[in-house]
């Protein structure tokens, strides 16, 4: 067994204890020598390891900013959502720790087995559909309440704000989440078995002046099949996505539209300060171009090509004759 590692003011303590008296040098062997054991809870039992836990925190954090822009831009009003917690407990537990009476909407995730339940707090549903409704916001926890108009509201902005899960779970697998049930009551909700063990992640959410909590409840049977894709390991490859022709097409497009600036630059010259100070209408400057050399054509400043200087249909022109090679000269 590894022994724990002690700072220097707890050994200092220790030491000063010893010395006074306070605690005898043999009870502490008697201690160390007795066998000691970890009380193992099975209805707790950890199936999803820290690493998981980490990938699925990292997952959903990404959720909570999409659900901040989504319920920011149809609620109009301050928003901020953020990552509390994620952890692994029996769903028992869980059903328990939340109100007699709230929100849940339960969602199917194909093509991933079984179902995830979204709980929201009656103050934040009701301040969101207050929202929706042309109000300032105002909550009213009534949630046992619930007429079909209002039913019908709530499902359907939950629903609507779960579509962004699809876009955080993207780079694990793609999913494609659907309503499947609409409840208030936890009692009437048996998602798994008591002792199922779910991962609970509880989102801090603000709307306007009011506060609560966001509770995205996943069974381990939800997450068996792709459990090792959430490891450290997955996160590190490197992804290759195949492109989309199609986009490839309206980028090129876009790009051959795009308006640059073209130069050619006559000439170059280094004259001193003072000379500059000196300089008077009349005055010429020797350019160190060459005259039979070709011109430096510059796009978007970035040197490219060597031309030369005309005309065409009475216009000037600068005539490409190469194109330009970065520790090269182009004449000899």
């Amino acid at each position: 067994m590894a022994g724990e590692v002690l700072s220097q003011n707890e050994i200092d303590a220790l030491l000063s204890a010893l010395s006074t008296g306070e605690m005898d040098a043999d009870e502490l062997r008697k201690e160390e020598s007795e066998r000691k054991v970890r009380v193992y809870d099975f209805k707790r039992a950890l199936r999803f390891s820290k690493d998981q836990i980490r990938s699925l925190t990292r997952i959903h954090e990404n959720f909570a900013r999409l659900l901040t822009s989504y319920f920011s831009a149809q609620l109009r009003t301050y928003t901020q959502i953020t990552v509390a917690s994620a952890d692994q407990i029996p769903y028992e537990e869980f059903i328990r720790s939340i109100p007699k009476m709230t929100i849940l909407n339960v969602f199917e995730v194909y093509p991933l087995e079984g179902r995830i339940l979204l709980e929201v707090n009656p103050n934040i549903a009701y301040s969101m559909m207050d929202r929706m409704l042309g109000g300032r916001g105002v909550s009213s926890n009534k949630a046992e309440s619930l007429t079909e108009i209002e039913t019908k509201i709530m499902s359907n902005m939950f629903e609507k704000a779960f579509e962004s899960l699809r876009d955080a779970w993207s780079s694990v697998v793609d999913i494609d989440p659907v309503l499947s049930d609409f409840e208030v009551n936890p009692q009437f909700l048996q998602m798994v078995s008591p002792n199922e063990t779910v991962v609970v992640i509880s989102l801090n959410t603000q709307i306007g002046e009011i506060s609560g909590m966001i509770n995205i409840c996943i069974p381990h049977l939800v997450l068996e099949p792709i459990l090792h894709k959430l490891s450290a390991h997955h996160w590190m490859q490197v992804s290759t996505k195949e492109k989309n022709i199609e986009d490839v097409g309206k980028i090129e497009q876009k790009i051959k539209h795009a308006n640059i600036t073209l130069a050619a630059e006559l000439g170059t010259s280094n004259i001193t300060i003072e000379e500059f100070l000196h300089l008077a209408v009349g005055d010429v400057i020797q350019l160190e171009q060459l005259i039979q050399e070709p011109l430096l054509i510059k796009v978007e400043q970035e040197p490219k090509f060597y031309g030369q200087a005309g005309k065409m249909n009475r216009k000037l022109a600068i005539q490409i004759l190469d194109k330009y090679k970065r520790g090269e000269e182009f004449y000899d």
